[in-house]
């Protein structure tokens, strides 16, 4: 065995999650554990084949020095290494599909400061989750990694931000005829560093662009709306057209209207859908569970294919490589694009709705208007210990109430005599209950919100 560092199976289970490696710096995850994760992940690659990786990092004080860790580890397993410096995640991903190589960023995406992690990939940007690798790196952490005795692996260093910003801007041309004002929250995270190159000719309106993982203004998760309010007030404060928010790996973007007002990722996703169907009848569009009722009606009324499935990118990545999809959609801003090697990036759902608001001259919120047919709860978290019997509490309350239960994801519920639904399911690495609710109008939505929540959390 190549190392000797004696780990508990509790310990490493912690911090390799179902998609990706996360924990506190310094107490889960140092140097020493990352350079044992790059050896593992070149055992696994150099017994495929495989021969080289990419290795990106964010701005989080601790990554670039992971970074080096995770490369000398994979080199001296055996795998030529590409060292990107600062990236954002889908510049990661664009890097692992136009070099058909593996991948690994260092980030623990929208997490607080003290965190961080990595997201792996294989060539062309396909996931790697438990079942297609992370087990595997789970099992020699802990039981020790096979020597490796062969020739080391070269060092390169090469920086693909140029390429990446003229990939985007070759799939998405937005057009000159209308100057747009956007105003981008870049939360001191990676987008500060990506928007400029791919949105450079614009009149951009730059708020936090200093790289800073210590995420001084606001935690770089846009989900949160607390997160959102400093671009809502910018955006007004700058008569901007449009407000962008990112989150702290740039693989994520939330929009916000011309008069401050938040737009629900669901409805970014059917307009995304439209165009690409607008340009490919009949294409094939996923969308996840939680994405508002309004995506799949706009998807089949103009002619697509809605597949619906779980929440998840590994899921939605792999639903769109079996499927054919050209496009899917998650209610938590992520936005996949077959021609970005299925793969999700936040700057290419942006440019799709900057083309889109270019391409006629009404604002931005009466563009929307046609995409937003439902409201929505948002998700809501309960720590909950016992989630079957909390979740069997809420079925057995609706019982007299339901018109259709599927097990997809948790359960979701359709109502008698209404448009409204919900999903309970549980969290996969945390004792919480996530509830979603849709319904026609507020008072619904609120009014099944506070009954479900009374009986979760009972």
């Amino acid at each position: 065995m190549s190392n000797n560092r004696e780990r508990a199976t509790a310990d490493i289970d912690k911090v390799i999650k179902a998609y990706d490696i996360r924990g506190l710096v310094g107490e889960q995850i140092d140097e020493d554990f990352v350079y044992d994760v790059g050896a593992a992940f070149a055992t696994i690659l150099t017994s495929e084949g495989e021969t080289r990786i990419a290795v990106g990092h964010d701005m989080r004080p601790s990554s670039p020095d992971f970074a080096a860790a995770f490369a000398r580890g994979a080199s001296e397993h055996g795998l030529d290494v590409v060292e990107l410096g600062l990236t954002s995640t889908d510049e990661l991903y664009f890097a692992a599909g136009t070099l058909r190589c593996a991948g690994a960023m260092f980030t623990a995406s929208h997490n607080p400061a003290q965190y961080n992690g990595i997201k792996l990939c294989r060539a062309g940007a396909t996931p790697v989750s438990t079942n297609t690798g992370l087990g595997q790196i789970a099992s020699m952490l802990v039981d020790g990694i096979p020597a490796y005795n062969g020739e080391k692996g070269s060092v390169e260093k090469r920086d693909v931000l140029a390429d990446y910003a003229a990939y985007l801007r070759d799939l998405v041309e937005v057009p000159s005829r209308r100057t747009l004002t956007v105003a981008v929250d870049a939360a001191n995270g990676m987008a500060g560093h990506t928007v400029p190159a791919a949105l450079g000719d614009m009149d951009i309106r730059p708020l936090y662009f200093e790289l800073d993982g210590t995420f001084p203004n606001h935690e770089a998760n846009p989900l949160d709306p607390k997160n959102l309010e400093d671009l809502q007030k910018f955006v007004v404060e700058e008569g901007a057209d449009i407000g962008l928010a990112f989150d702290g790996d740039a693989d994520r973007c939330f929009v916000v209207d011309e008069r401050g007002t938040p737009v629900s990722p669901s409805a970014i996703t059917a307009l995304v859908a439209a165009r690409t169907l607008q340009d490919n009848p009949g294409a094939t569009i996923i969308h996840n569970l939680i994405t508002s009722r309004a995506v799949p009606e706009i998807i089949e009324e103009l002619g697509g294919t809605a597949v619906r499935t779980r929440v998840g990118h590994s899921y939605i990545k792999a639903q769109m490589a079996e499927s054919g999809a050209l496009f899917g959609g998650e209610h938590s801003a992520h936005y996949y694009f077959a021609d970005f090697f299925n793969a999700d990036s936040g700057l290419l759902a942006a440019l799709h709705v900057l083309a889109a608001l270019a391409e006629q001259d009404a604002p931005l919120s009466e563009l929307m208007a046609d995409y937003e047919r439902y409201v929505a709860s948002g998700e809501i978290n309960s720590e909950v210990e016992d989630q079957q019997a909390a979740t069997q509490r809420v079925l057995d309350a609706f019982a007299d109430r339901t018109a259709g239960i599927d097990n997809l994801d948790g359960v979701t519920v359709t109502l008698n005599g209404t448009k409204a639904w919900f999903n309970v399911r549980a969290s996969n690495t945390e004792p919480l209950l996530r509830l979603n609710v849709e319904a026609p109008t507020r008072e619904e939505v609120d009014a099944l919100s506070a009954e479900i929540l009374s009986i979760i959390r009972a």
